[in-house]
Parts: C-alpha cells; structure tokens; sequence
C-alpha cells in the first residue's frame, strides 16, 4: 500500500476514534448524578433541635405559593381603625354611629367615611412565657391558655408559641381548636425571660401569616424582662407597624405580697405590660388568681369581636414613610363619659413600597 493510501487510512481510522470519542463523552454527561439542590437557611444552634419562630417563618416561606391571576384593586391611602368604646364602668358601648366618633391625625381632624360595629373572625396568637420565673405558676398558666381557647370560634385560627431565651412556635395557625390544646401540654420551664423578643417575633408572624383581618396577641407572663435583645422602642415601633392588638395577662405579685426588693422590678412589670397594650389599642390585666382568668377570656373575646371599624382617607396624601399619631374621641348623646381604645398610630406606606393595592384573590 502506497503512502498516500496509509495516510486515508490513518485519517480515516482518527475520524471513528473521535466520533466514537464524543458520543462517550455525551453519554457520561448525561448519565452523570445531578447534585442535591439544597435551600439556604439561617444557621441553627446545635443544641437548639427545634426551630425558633422566626426561623420557622422563614422556612415556610421558601415554600411556592400558588396564587390566582386576578387581581383587585383597592385604595391604598385608605385608614382603618378596630376601636373598643367602654363607659367609665368598663362595660362595653355599642349604640354610637358615626356621628358619635370624632378622629384626628396628627391633630387634624379627620372625615370619618363610614363606621360599622360588627362581630368578624380573628387571626389570634397565644403567646405563654415558660421562662424558669414562671415555673411556680405554670399549672395556673395553663389552665388560663386553656380558658381563652374556649373562647374560639369556628372561623377563627390561631397559633401557640412559648418563650424563654428564645421564642418557640409549638402550633402554627390553625382552626382545629384541639391541635391548640394539644399543644399547651408541651410547657416546660426553664431560662431566662426574653418577653421583648418574644412580642417582636411573634407580631410580625401573626402580621405575615394571619388571613384575618382583625389581628391579636393573647400574652401571659409575669412581665419580668431580662434576657431581650430588642429595646422596648423598636417594640413598639414594630406593633405600629404590623397592625397587632396585644393582650398581656400579667400574673405580678401585688404590693402586699411583696417584698421591698421585689416591689420596684414587679411594678416596673406592671407599667412595661400597661404601655405594650395602650400604644397597640388592647389591655392590660392582672388577676390576682387563676380563678379570675375565665372572666378575663371572655372580656378580651367580647372586646375583639364588638369593635367599631372607622374609615376614613387622611388630608395628609404624601407617602413617605412618616409616623401618624392617631386619637378618637367619642361623645354620647346622654353626657356619659365614654373611653375609646385603638391604636396610637400607623406608618403611612411609602412610594418605595411594593403597591399593596394589588391584591391576590384567592380562587373559589
């Protein structure tokens, strides 16, 4: 064979090689193991074997969500207030219309649109301090988590989380008023009391998570703050901002059963949980015993499903993010002397916001 066929021959023999070469390679790569795709999440403490509320949060929202392609527009300048009208014997007033409510923002009075007094279901969390210093009252605590529970109704949904250093989701939102039950027989006392924190986190999970318009936190503690890395400002900035009415049920020794030392930290007890409630329109109590909690169950139930709804569009147009302090005065036509308890104020939206006035109806 000449030179010239060899070399044919040769090339002929590389091109097989490299076709043969190139489907190999192909087929390996397909056949190849795709790697695991892992979600980022926010580190955990290894002897922390439970998620923490907020950690719980954010892993069900890196869940998809399926959402309707239709929306609805709505105003978002719009201003709603949840208001509680109580006589000077605390007793509840529901005759007024609007003629009755006069509010003012910023001390601009405003023109109240529409006023309506109706019994809606609620998006509500109860919130139980199990930290080590309510250790002697956890049986009485229980029981009280138990009263407010059998106040629910069927359209209502609710959540359980206990707080200690950290705060615990122990039953995310739900109807079934068993699976809330259930979950009170998990308290366990220990550690510090992180009251802040635990308010904090879990407004802006009832805000995030709630379907429910009207939206509340039942919180029982003995209000003995030590451990919270949030100052009591950004607290309060936070109920502002997600809209939440706090209950706080402080089981706080009274004068006489306490000792000098301990009179001054239980007072300052008393006044923490009293403004927590004033500045997010709610209450404060504080029973003396247990079994004054089915009393109080049925008080905060009546106060969340008898409020007033006012509406109104404020003079002030401009959304820039500025806070609005907010004050309803209501005068009865029979001289009494009437209280209204609402929220102190909100931050109105800004521009930079996403446009909350696109909103996802859920398919029928």
């Amino acid at each position: 064979m000449g030179i010239d066929g060899q070399l044919s021959k040769l090339t002929l023999i590389s091109l097989v090689v490299v076709l043969v070469g190139s489907t190999l390679v192909e087929t390996v790569a397909q056949n190849r193991p795709k790697p695991v795709q892992t979600k980022s999440t926010r580190p955990q403490k290894i002897d922390q074997p439970k998620k923490t509320l907020t950690q719980q949060v954010v892993a069900s929202e890196d869940q998809p969500i399926e959402v309707s392609d239709e929306i609805v527009k709505i105003d978002t300048g719009y201003v709603q207030l949840d208001v509680t009208v109580v006589d000077q014997t605390n007793t509840p007033v529901y005759n007024l219309s609007r003629e009755n409510f006069t509010v003012y923002e910023d001390r601009v009075q405003q023109v109240i649109e529409s006023v309506s007094r109706e019994e809606v279901p609620i998006s509500f969390g109860l919130v139980v301090d199990t930290s080590g210093s309510m250790r002697s009252k956890i049986q009485e605590v229980s029981g009280a988590a138990l009263g407010l529970l059998r106040q629910m109704r069927a359209d209502d949904e609710g959540f359980v989380a206990q707080f200690q250093y950290q705060t615990e989701l122990i039953q995310t939102f739900t109807r079934d008023k068993l699976k809330l039950e259930k979950s009170l027989n998990v308290f366990q006392p220990d550690g510090g009391t992180a009251l802040l924190d635990a308010i904090i986190a879990t407004s802006e999970y009832t805000a995030k998570k709630g379907k429910q318009r009207r939206k509340a936190l039942i919180i029982i503690s003995d209000g003995l703050e030590r451990n919270s890395a949030i100052k009591e400002k950004e607290v309060m900035e936070a109920i502002k901002e997600n809209e939440v009415q706090v209950y706080l049920i402080g089981f706080i020794p009274d004068e006489e059963s306490s000792s000098s030392l301990s009179l001054e930290a239980n007072k300052k007890a008393r006044e923490l949980l009293g403004r927590l409630a004033d500045e997010s329109g709610g209450r404060a109590f504080f029973p003396r015993d247990v079994n004054e909690m089915d009393a109080i169950a049925t008080q905060i139930a009546k106060d969340l499903r008898s409020q007033y709804t006012l509406n109104y569009y404020p003079t002030n147009e401009n959304r820039d993010g500025t806070y609005r302090s907010i004050r309803v005065v209501v005068n009865s036509k029979d001289k009494r002397k009437l209280i209204a308890r609402t929220r102190l104020g909100y931050f109105s939206r800004t521009d930079r916001e996403p446009e909350r006035s696109e909103v996802q109806r859920e398919p029928r």
